[in-house]
């Protein structure tokens, strides 16, 4: 078995090899074969290890001894139990789907082998993040998604918006990854080790120990080391206020959009915090600041995704806002609801996003919705999967993001963390809001008349095969997925992975009254997040369908809000203000007073002038008469007779 877990990663790093090394000389057709077929590999030996892990096998061992120095081993190795599994079988998935549907949407993109090593690579990557037993393995794959994300992003990069985004997004994670590596390091620090297990087995008796980070000012231990590791969570999986890299990160081309976005690296900041429970558990004030920061999240980027007119925009804040929900769910301490939300959000957003790519490739590269319309009849296979993906999105019973994003909503209501009423507020205001801008986007994208130039609808039909097969197999666990929640969120599947304390056991409650998936969707039709979610859709269908007029009307009569909810609450402009114009204030008083006053005008000028200075105080004495020399000797032997006799 444990070639099994090598074979994991390995096999899309060949692939990723082959393609970028060998893709000149083997040409684009073997280029995608040999990648999607590794990570076909990799999908099965996902599957064969969580059919082991479900019989009760799990494995924790080291695959290479990196480093030691002193006690400590840097070590590469393995943790495989049911989170890292489910992760696996869920990344290498929507990961083989977007291998296949990129054939169909970059087949005449000049760096379509480069672009397929990118995506192996990618995998690779978030492989070997998923499936870490220690601190380093998490960081060297931390990192390494973070930097083929760069290259992703800015996969065209003769375009300049494409190298700001790339640009802004390596920035903004440097600074959670920052406080990520301070968390790593707070652990080496104090538990003499980077092992999961052995840091896990400690935690217990660092509960009360505290450390002064400011002299005079004691803060537990565990707090700071879990806040830091938290703020890389903010940066990989977008929470305000390190959100604003992911929205301009739809540069790049929508494939990976679908792969950061919906299952991989956008998800890796919940998976650790998951990971991470016996730590997280054992400070209240981490997990009230990760609920507070998972409610801003949820509802403010929701907002916003109502006023977008680019469909892949909408999606991406779409995005933002279901991370927030389950940032929320891990505040609240319902880490099995994070994690199941993490897995049916995969495949409905992942449909969404290539739904989303179909439409633009039918419709010539436009991504405005303003410019479309009227789409149903002529991409009926895009249309129907991306609205199964709309109604799981918009919670409707019987799809998957119903179950996983009400056992959310549920659980955030029987928990006890401080903060817990606001995030509550968030988590069921932003129902009415999903729907809201879901449905607005399926109903301007497919419905009403056609808004498109004459050419362009002229020649809209529906994408080839490669396209469309992806999103009819997605459109699979879209529906399906959420009705395993049982076994998941309320059964044993995550017993010994996931450690809750009893006093924060909202999962234990909410599972007490849990009667069966058509149980839970009876509940839900007198339950208001059933009706804000219907009052949402209604309200996009009386918006777009029947008064298509009102939008406009609507827009002019609140011009301020749209407009701050336009300008993304002007974060980005203060962001730019505080940190551009405050790099270029200080680069200015640097340049001004730094090097023209201070090293050109007082060390180098300076220098010069106090050398012209004694050379001209010198002169004096250099005048060619004896009685002159004689002077300066009888004043000179005066002086050293004084100081010698002093």
């Amino acid at each position: 078995m444990q070639t099994l877990y090598l074979l994991v990663p390995l096999a899309p790093l060949l692939g990723a090899l082959i393609a970028g090394l060998f893709g000149h000389y083997i040409g684009r057709d073997w280029s995608h074969r040999i990648t999607i077929s590794l990570v076909f590999t990799s999908l099965i030996a996902s599957i064969i290890i969580f059919m082991d892990v479900l019989d009760g096998n799990t494995y924790n061992g080291t695959v290479y001894t990196w480093l030691v120095t002193g006690d400590t081993s840097f070590e590469i190795g393995f943790l495989i139990d049911q989170l890292s599994a489910t992760m696996m079988v869920v990344v290498s998935l929507v990961s083989l789907m977007v291998h296949v549907y990129t054939i169909g949407y970059m087949r005449e993109d000049p760096g379509y082998q480069r672009f397929f090593s990118y995506i192996s690579l990618f995998t690779f990557s978030m492989m070997m993040l998923v499936m870490s037993n220690n601190f380093l393995q998490l960081f060297f794959g931390w990192e390494a998604v973070g930097l083929v994300s760069y290259l992703l992003i800015g996969f065209w990069y003769k375009r300049p918006t494409a190298t700001y985004a790339n640009m802004k997004a390596f920035l903004v994670n440097r600074v959670g990854d920052f406080g990520f590596l301070l968390g790593i390091a707070m652990v080496l620090m104090y538990f003499g080790s980077l092992d999961y297990a052995t840091v896990f087995a400690q935690a217990p008796s660092e509960a009360n120990t505290t450390v002064e980070l400011i002299p005079g000012m004691e803060w537990m231990l565990l707090t700071v080391i879990c806040i830091l590791l938290f703020i890389g969570a903010m940066g990989k999986s977008a929470q305000f206020p390190l959100h604003v890299w992911l929205p301009d990160s739809m540069e790049g081309p929508t494939p990976i959009s679908a792969l950061i976005h919906a299952a991989t690296m956008v998800t890796a900041g919940i998976f650790m915090v998951a990971r991470m429970s016996p730590l997280f558990e054992l400070s209240e004030a981490a997990l009230s600041f990760i609920i507070i920061i998972g409610g801003i999240t949820t509802l403010f980027m929701a907002f916003v995704a109502v006023v977008q007119t680019d469909i892949k925009r909408v999606v991406a804040y779409s995005t933002l806002s279901q991370l927030g929900y389950m940032t929320v769910a891990l505040g609240a301490s319902a880490y099995s609801a994070a994690i199941f939300h993490l897995m049916t959000h995969a495949f409905f957003k992942a449909v969404l996003f290539l739904g989303a790519g179909s439409v633009i490739i039918a419709m010539h590269h436009e991504q405005n919705m303003q410019k479309m319309g009227g789409l149903k009849k002529y991409m009926p296979l895009t249309y129907w999967t991306m609205f199964i993906a709309a109604l799981a999105s918009a919670g409707v019973p019987g799809f998957s993001g119903f179950f996983s994003k009400d056992a959310i909503i549920e659980a955030v209501q029987f928990s006890n963390i401080p903060g817990v009423e606001f995030a509550y507020f968030c988590v069921l205001a932003t129902v009415f809001v999903t729907a809201l801008y879901t449905f607005r986007l399926i109903f301007m994208t497919f419905h009403g008349a056609p808004r498109m130039d004459k050419h362009t609808k002229e020649h809209l039909h529906e994408s080839p095969w490669v396209v469309t097969l992806p999103l009819a197999v997605l459109a699979i666990p879209t529906v399906a997925a959420g009705w395993f929640i049982g076994p998941i969120v309320f059964g044993s599947y995550f017993d010994g992975v996931i450690h809750v304390l009893p006093e924060h056991d909202a999962i234990e409650k909410l599972g007490a009254e849990f009667t069966g998936i058509f149980g839970m969707m009876i509940h839900a039709l007198s339950t208001a997040p059933f009706w804000l979610s219907v009052g949402g859709i209604f309200t996009a269908w009386f918006l777009y369908i029947a008064r298509t007029d009102l939008p406009e009307k609507i827009k002019k009569m609140f011009g301020p809000i749209y407009t701050i909810l336009d300008r993304k609450y002007y974060i980005d402009e203060f962001y730019s203000w505080l940190f551009a114009g405050g790099t270029r204030a200080l680069s200015t008083f640097l340049w001004k007073v730094g090097d023209i006053k201070i090293i050109d005008g007082f060390f180098v000028n300076g220098t010069a002038r106090v050398v012209g200075w004694t050379a001209m105080l010198v002169r004096r004495f250099q005048t060619g008469y004896i009685y002159h020399y004689a002077f300066t000797m009888i004043v000179g032997v005066f002086v050293l007779l004084t100081v010698w006799l002093y």
